[in-house]
């Protein structure tokens, strides 16, 4: 069962074949510049890495490029379109319509729009990568996978703000969450190292960066809240802030809403406070050369995961197992070690040796007398996408 999948940005598209046979990736790439000038495609195959250089002025002839590319003989991923057996499309925002992942129909479709006012940065992208696909593959199913749909089993005391109700029930405004998709994953993999019905904290450190408390299976809190912007200090976004901040910055640099609107999405966070750059590997070159702002840069970055890991910890009743997941929790070395100090009343025993190993795929890093079990587990959306699908297809 061959499950393409699809993740359509404002200018770019990602793109995956999954066999769910034998759960094989059979090629992924991406789309990029589109609408642009120099716009390319990019495919991995069997670890061989290929650029190709083509016109691509709308989505549609990203998608009819990209399915060429797919039924060219030489790479020798399909004999035809009819091998693929449905579409499997990441969508980032679900609101409180969509509570799992959904066959999509023009009914569906019309609900998914409707949506785009929470997330005007990512749906229509996605909302037009789903029509692209039902224009040219009308006989395959379309599958909606929601970033937001794991989050739905959160109460409304962790969900609502301390706003007038009318807030939340005529505009919708609350918390959502975002990387569902992801939590889910590291979820089920959790389960297959220590069992179900475990509490567990799982940080998703990119350069978007969440936290997630799941018990027995289920979120029941996470860090992100009506855009992905609440929560932790990411990588250009600024996390938690006095919402009083806004008003006044705006004040007194005499700003737009669209100009603060990108000062606390994409000149804040990291880049924000170390002042060259957002990627964490230059933020710990400079703070091991003595750089004060980087060395304050990673103080508060970690002291803010540290604090929601305590908040999150209480809210559970106790922890069974911390999870680091995404390109800074998989990566990362140092802040794992920093962000499990001073964890000791939980049970927590870091392992800083295993800590320190580079490798691919599941590290264990707490000692075996550990009460709290802490893993890195690479997270891997696209594979929880096709699971979805497939399962979804089934009874199609």
């Amino acid at each position: 069962m061959k499950i393409l999948i699809l993740n359509s940005g404002s200018s770019s598209l990602k793109y995956q074949i999954i066999d769910m046979d034998n759960g094989n990736l059979m090629i992924d790439g991406i789309c990029e510049r589109i609408g642009l000038d120099k716009s390319s495609i990019t495919y991995k195959v069997k670890g061989t890495k290929e650029k190709i250089s083509c016109h691509l002025p709308t989505h549609k002839e990203a998608i009819e490029e990209t399915l060429k590319i797919l039924k060219n003989e030489n790479i020798g991923i399909l004999h035809s379109i009819e091998d693929i057996e449905a579409i499997g499309h990441r969508v980032v925002h679900g609101g409180e319509k969509f509570i799992k992942s959904i066959v999509v129909d023009t009914t569906v479709l019309s609900k998914i729009e409707n949506l785009s006012d929470l997330a005007p940065l990512h749906n229509p992208a996605n909302i037009l990568g789903i029509k692209i696909c039902m224009e040219i593959m009308p006989n395959k199913p379309n599958i909606a996978v929601f970033d937001t749909a794991f989050h739905q089993t959160m109460k409304p005391e962790a969900y609502l703000y301390p706003i007038p109700y009318e807030d939340y029930t005529e505009l919708n405004i609350r918390k959502y969450g975002f990387h569902g998709i992801s939590y889910q994953f590291i979820n089920e993999e959790v389960e297959k190292l220590i069992g179900t019905n475990k509490k567990i904290i799982v940080c998703h450190l990119g350069n978007g960066a969440s936290i997630c408390a799941i018990k027995n299976g289920i979120s029941i809190d996470t860090s992100m809240g009506l855009t992905p912007l609440q929560g932790l200090m990411m990588g250009t976004r600024c996390g938690d802030i006095d919402p009083s901040c806004i008003s006044y910055i705006m004040k007194k640099r005499n700003l737009s809403i669209e100009e603060l609107d990108e000062r606390l999405n994409k000149k804040s966070g990291m880049l924000g406070i170390f002042g060259e750059s957002s990627d964490s590997r230059d933020i710990e070159n400079a703070a091991n050369q003595g750089n004060e702002r980087a060395i304050l840069t990673e103080k508060m970055y970690i002291y803010r995961i540290k604090s929601y890991i305590g908040a999150y910890s209480a809210i559970l009743g106790g922890v069974d197992c911390i999870v680091f997941t995404a390109g800074i929790g998989e990566n990362a070395i140092n802040i794992r070690e920093k962000i499990c100090s001073d964890f000791e009343y939980l049970g927590l025993n870091f392992d800083n040796t295993a800590n320190k190993i580079r490798k691919n795929g599941i590290i264990k890093l707490s000692k075996a007398e550990s009460k709290v079990k802490v893993f890195k587990i690479p997270t891997n959306e696209e594979y929880m996408i096709a699971k979805e699908v497939a399962k979804l297809i089934s009874n199609f």
